[in-house]
């Protein structure tokens, strides 16, 4: 069970459900305060028709309307005399500006404004044929009012004007109201309007058309060209189902009279401007019962998302009131909570209809809604205080009506009475045939010099010969009242006097009214002129705005500049040392590994030096010719070589192990190389293979390894082994310091340098010589110190296959 504070059945009439929910947001709008009116269910339960009605039957929209207008209808001001701008607010004009405005509007080929004299529609003109003339007692008589009227959806999460007068651009491309484009279209879809804040911290839509009306047709009729823009569509469960969130807002402007109760008081602090919003809200839907399928389903996936903004702020609203906590209201979540922010703020009444459809397929949601329904109830916001009254007198309107009407009154008795004799017509008659006719006295310019001028001499010659008649008249009065001719004589006197009196009273008002009317259209030019300074001088204002904090924008930018650059002297002066430390100790160990190179090269040449001396000093024997079964049988000897001297610096031999165990290894094979096919190959386990070197890779693994593959001097190819570390660089990049290279080289087989068995004998000394072979011939494996390696020696193979 849910409690409310109305339950209406469903047979309840469009007019008592407007006297409990719309009639005090009426009240409240000519009080000068806003109101908040918006429809509430599921997709199909009436909200449309609550809001608009039907034919014989008008709804809560026209309803508000008629009384609008039947509360205001006689202290309407004229058109143009409020003007709104552009930043939710209200201007006031006098009447000849408005004049002005409105001659400048009718000459337009287009109106703006609808003409309150053409004939209703008959297509709506049922809907708004309402019989009960209701009306708001007590309304200030002494404030003339205006109304204006703006239609708005929002649709997608985005906002359309729909009064928006689309132009016609044959250059863009046209589209139906399913979004597919068409061939001979004229309709283009409009922009989307922006939200934005006023300086009262009001949310309004910006550039949206607000049309000023003065009947409720007129109003009702702008309200039909909206509605036919809006977006509906045919569903599983409405046959016109409201894609879009509908917005009607009526504005209306009042403002006090003078102190004479003619014209409005040109002051804009005294305008009051409130605001009704009449918000037709689009049915939650679910997509499993309506079957919606492609723009359908999006229309209805942002229908959801926007309610579901709404039920999120009145639950944070309620638990801020009931916890006394201060949680942010997520407004910003959707434009339809957005745009209606300040009435959940407190700078309105809200009223919400629930619509209910008694349908079984319907009871799930149905109880959704009336629970979020019955949570709102519990919400209470705070209520501005009324504006105070500007201090004039009150009843000045009517008082200054009925003043003129009793001069016109008076004006008309001091004519003459109305029974007159017979002969004293006949004399005013023919009086008044003796008076010089009056000239034209039509206005057709505001500028004419002439008309008024030549009425003045006209009226001033019938003065004159009014009052010698008046005289000659007297004076025959005289003869046949000598009775009164001393009473009369004073009369006369007096009224001479005060005629002159009156007639210099009229010409000095004559000047200063000229003179007033020269001071005010300077006053205007002045005011024109200030203005347009005042505009200038905002220009400027940003301008110099714009343009210091582009100069700070700039100083802070060349201040991180500087900063980042000695950032970057620093950081290259500390790479500079650490590279020279780096480089002075490469170089310091690439000159020890020379030395020790030299120094092995010198003990080689002098071991060989030494063998050669040893060999040279060794006495000769005659060689004897074995005869060839000997030399089969028996092995040749080889020539030791002779002992190293025992000064020299020792040789150690030490086996270079590999030190890729641990370790991981970036394997660079480029796909250039040929395939060796020889027996030794390089292999290193646990390593990444790549045919080109990349960051990904490097950073994965500490060590690096180069196949090159080059031909040497004797046409052989040649394959070094380039091996190095990889280090991570202050930049967060990766770095490669190579620090060895192994040579891997294949050697034709050739002839050996030892001579066995001579074809011819030799003499002693040769012989001597054909049993030595050299060191390099004679042992299988040297030992050699690669420059730039601090691994110590390694091996390379010298041997000849045999």
């Amino acid at each position: 069970q849910y409690s409310f504070k109305e339950v209406f059945g469903t047979l309840v009439v469009q007019k008592e459900l407007f006297d409990v929910v719309a009639k005090p947001l009426v009240e409240d709008l000519i009080r000068g305060k806003n109101g908040l009116l918006f429809t509430y269910g599921v997709t199909g339960s009436g909200k449309t028709h609550t809001m608009t009605g039907s034919p014989g039957d008008g709804g809560l929209l026209p309803r508000c309307l008629d009384m609008i207008f039947n509360s205001i209808g006689p202290f309407q001001a004229k058109r143009f005399v409020f003007k709104l701008d552009d930043k939710n607010g209200v201007d006031v004009q006098t009447e000849v500006d408005a004049l002005l405005e409105r001659q400048r509007r009718d000459a337009l080929p287009v109106p703006k404004t609808p003409s309150g004299k053409r004939h209703v529609d008959p297509e709506f003109a049922d809907m708004i044929n309402v019989q009960d003339h209701c009306r708001v007692e007590d309304v200030d008589e002494d404030n003339v009012y205006s109304v204006f009227v703006s239609y708005i959806e929002i649709y997608n999460n985005y906002i359309y004007d729909l009064l928006e007068e689309a132009p016609f651009e044959p250059i863009k491309p046209k589209w139906n109201s399913c979004n597919t484009p068409v061939r001979n279209g004229d309709f283009i879809p409009p922009q989307s309007k922006m939200l934005r804040e006023d300086q009262n911290h009001n949310m309004y839509v910006t550039g949206c058309t607000e049309v000023e009306v003065k009947s409720t047709e007129e109003a009702f009729e702008v309200f039909w060209r909206g509605q036919k823009k809006r977006r509906i569509a045919h569903t599983q469960l409405n046959r016109e189902s409201s894609r879009s969130h509908s917005v009607f807002i009526i504005k209306l402007a009042q403002a006090p009279l003078d102190a004479d109760g003619d014209n409005v008081l040109q002051e804009k602090e005294q305008i009051t401007l409130s605001q009704l919003s009449l918000v037709d809200l689009a049915g939650s839907e679910r997509t499993n019962r309506t079957k919606a399928e492609g723009n359908r389903l999006r229309e209805a996936g942002n229908i959801n998302q926007s309610l579901m903004t709404l039920r999120t702020c009145i639950e944070v609203l309620r638990e801020n009131q009931l916890y006394g906590t201060n949680k942010m209201v997520p407004y910003r979540d959707s434009k339809l909570t957005h745009l209606f922010k300040n009435y959940f703020d407190g700078e309105g009444k809200v009223r919400m209809i629930v619509c209910v459809n008694p349908k079984a397929e319907d009871y799930e949601e149905s109880l959704q809604v009336m629970r979020f329904a019955e949570v709102t109830q519990e919400v209470e916001v705070a209520r501005p205080v009324d504006r105070p009254l500007c201090g004039l007198t009150p009843g000045r309107r009517f008082r200054n009506q009925a003043f003129r009407e009793e001069l016109a009154r008076k004006l008309e008795l001091r004519g003459g009475p109305l029974g007159a004799e017979p002969e004293e017509q006949s004399v005013a008659e023919m009086l008044l045939q003796t008076f010089p006719p009056l000239p034209s006295c039509e206005l057709l310019d505001i500028n004419d010099d002439q008309t008024l001028p030549k009425l003045i001499e006209a009226l001033e010659q019938r003065h004159k010969m009014r009052q010698m008649l008046s005289e000659e008249f007297a004076k025959n009065v005289l003869a046949f009242k000598t009775m009164l001719q001393e009473f009369d004589s004073s009369v006369l006197s007096k009224e001479h006097y005060i005629q002159g009196k009156l007639s210099e009273k009229e010409k000095t008002i004559a000047g200063q009214r000229t003179e007033l009317e020269r001071l005010e259209k300077k006053i205007k030019t002045l005011e024109y002129k200030i203005e347009i300074l005042e505009k200038t001088a905002t220009i400027y204002e940003e301008d110099k705005r714009n343009l210091q904090q582009e100069l700070e924008s700039k100083s802070q930018k060349l201040q991180r500049q500087a900063s980042d650059k000695r950032r970057l002297e620093a950081r290259l002066q500390g790479m500079v040392a650490e590279t020279t430390m780096k480089w002075e100790k490469e170089c310091e160990r690439r000159v020890a590994a020379k030395q020790l190179e030299m120094q092995n090269k010198l003990w080689v040449k002098d071991e060989k030096l030494k063998q050669l001396k040893a060999i040279v000093t060794e006495p000769k024997e005659k060689p004897e010719r074995p005869s060839r079964e000997r030399d089969r049988e028996k092995a040749v000897q080889r020539s030791l070589s002779p002992p190293p001297v025992p000064n020299a610096p020792p040789v150690r031999l030490r086996h270079r192990r590999s030190r890729s165990a641990g370790e991981r290894w970036v394997d660079h094979k480029p796909p250039s190389n040929v395939p060796t096919e020889t027996v030794l190959q390089p292999h290193v386990p646990h390593a990444i293979t790549v045919a080109a070197a990349s960051e990904k890779a490097l950073a994965k693994c500490d060590k690096y390894m180069l196949t090159h593959q080059e031909l040497a001097s004797d046409g052989e190819i040649e394959t070094k082994l380039i091996k190095g570390d990889v280090f991570k660089t202050r930049g967060g990049g990766q770095a490669v310091q190579f620090t060895d290279i192994e040579t891997l080289k294949q050697e034709s087989p050739t002839g050996r340098k030892r001579r066995s068995s001579p074809s011819h004998p030799e003499p002693l000394g040769e012989a001597a010589d054909s049993e030595w072979t050299d060191v390099e011939t004679r042992c299988s494996v040297a030992v050699e110190m690669r420059a730039g390696s601090a691994l110590g020696p390694g091996y390379q193979h010298h041997a000849q296959p045999k």
